[in-house]
């Protein structure tokens, strides 16, 4: 909460999904992009007249349309607001970044390109939520509240019924079979009941979209990598308005992310996306958090093998005792309970030589004392993102070219050592790219 006054305090967020509203019911959408964002919302609050904050919008929008450089354009109209709000210039545009991720972890708003717009499925909430943007309530007994759980929209009757409309709406819309279960719709616990269930169809659905979507967004996915390679926080503009960036302390978590939407792109995956990754995804299917230790990261069936996907950020000499076990044993369960092949892949930025060794004696023993032989091939992020390029720029992304790959780099391990087997499948990888 942010205070207006003495008496009153106003919600940043709601304000936001207020000026969401406002302007989808001036222009039929309520996107907001990041520039619009950083200069009209975000220096705005109750206290301004939300008309005028819409027109210094679309003002920016028309402007920004016919403006031959962008960036420029940009930076103009951040100076122009810099000069009149006399902050610090660099805070328009880091404050914009931090304060959309807040926003975005809000059910209610999703990324639209380098923007915000609202989440369909959740519009009537926001039009309930938005009726107390500004409160007389005295700020402790507000955050009390807040602390303890403040009530929401959806406990009521009537809300809860208008959200789950909203998501029927949104089901039929994409033609997404459903069905309700059956249960009395006489109180609001009964209707979130279903309206989560519903949900639940509904994300799965679009996650699966997301997942063909991928091939056709390759060159994303390879910029990602390039920039988890570097691991400097730097960021990448794909288009005027989409801009890529690996947050430095999620840089695990992205990498486990790319190497997941690297295989949605290459398809043919027979299990479902969602069931492929061992990590959580937010609503824009950003990462959040790691996989946890007790299964593989990524793990994708296909016609006749699994591939089983490990990663770690680490490349000192630590990433063997970190990963060795760990990858080991869940390609040895996997190997133990499936009737198809299966193969490993480790990547790092850096393959140590103890790490490589280890995958290159490649032995696990079972409880029975069994012994184990696993497929396991090490590459670095580099090897794997030049090959993952060379095989979109060539029209021949398969699994059963990544396999081609594996095979030969992991018979390369015969009468080498840790070091030689590294060396040999950098040669392998370029050699194959040509």
């Amino acid at each position: 909460m942010e205070k207006l006054n003495n008496e009153e305090t106003y919600s940043p967020l709601l304000w936001v999904l207020s000026v969401m509203l406002k302007l989808e019911e001036r222009t039929g959408e309520a996107k907001i992009n990041f520039i619009e964002f950083a200069v009209c919302v975000q220096t705005t609050n109750p206290s301004n007249n939300i008309d005028k904050v819409i027109d210094s919008i679309l003002d920016i929008r028309e402007k920004r349309k016919v403006a031959e450089n962008k960036k420029k354009f940009d930076a103009d109209i951040i100076e122009q607001a810099w000069n009149r709000y006399l902050k610090l210039k660099i805070n328009f545009k880091d404050y914009a970044d931090m304060n959309l991720r807040y926003l975005k972890s809000a059910r209610n708003v999703k990324s639209a390109g380098r923007g915000i717009t609202l989440v369909p499925e959740y519009r009537s909430m926001a039009i309930e939520l938005i009726k107390s943007v500004v409160s007389t309530e005295p700020l402790k007994e507000r955050y009390t509240k807040l602390c303890q759980g403040a009530p929401l929209p959806t406990d009521n009757v009537h809300t809860a019924n208008q959200v789950l409309r909203d998501m029927i709406t949104e089901l039929e819309y994409y033609n997404i079979s459903y069905s309700i279960p059956d249960i009395p719709l006489d109180s609001a616990k009964n209707i979130n009941i279903v309206r989560n269930s519903l949900k639940r169809d509904i994300d799965k659905f679009k996650e699966e979209q997301y997942a063909q979507r991928q091939s056709n967004e390759w060159t994303e996915i390879f910029e990602y990598m390039n920039l988890l390679v570097e691991n400097t926080g730097k960021e990448k503009e794909i288009s005027d308005d989409y801009i890529i960036k690996v947050p430095k302390s999620e840089a695990a978590a992205y990498l486990e992310w790319i190497l997941w939407r690297a295989f949605l792109a290459i398809d043919s995956i027979k299990n479902k996306p969602y069931e492929a990754r061992g990590f959580n995804i937010d609503q824009d299917y950003l990462p959040v958090g790691t996989a946890p230790g007790g299964g593989p990261d990524i793990l994708f069936e296909f016609e006749n093998y699994f591939i089983v996907i490990e990663v770690t950020m680490s490349t000192n000499s630590r990433q063997e005792a970190m990963e060795g076990e760990p990858v080991r044993r869940h390609v040895a369960d996997l190997v133990m309970n499936k009737t198809k092949p299966v193969y490993g892949i480790f990547i790092a930025n850096k393959i140590d030589s103890n790490t490589a060794e280890t995958f290159r004696i490649g032995v696990w023993y079972n409880q029975k004392d069994e012994k184990l032989a696993l497929k396991i091939v090490p590459f670095t992020l580099r090897q794997f993102s030049t090959y993952f390029q060379y095989m979109f720029t060539h029209n021949i992304a398969s699994p059963d070219k990544v396999l081609e790959l594996f095979t030969e780099c992991f018979a390369a391990k015969e009468e080498r050592e840790g070091p030689s087997w590294k060396a040999e499948i950098d040669r392998i990888v370029f050699q194959q790219i040509g």
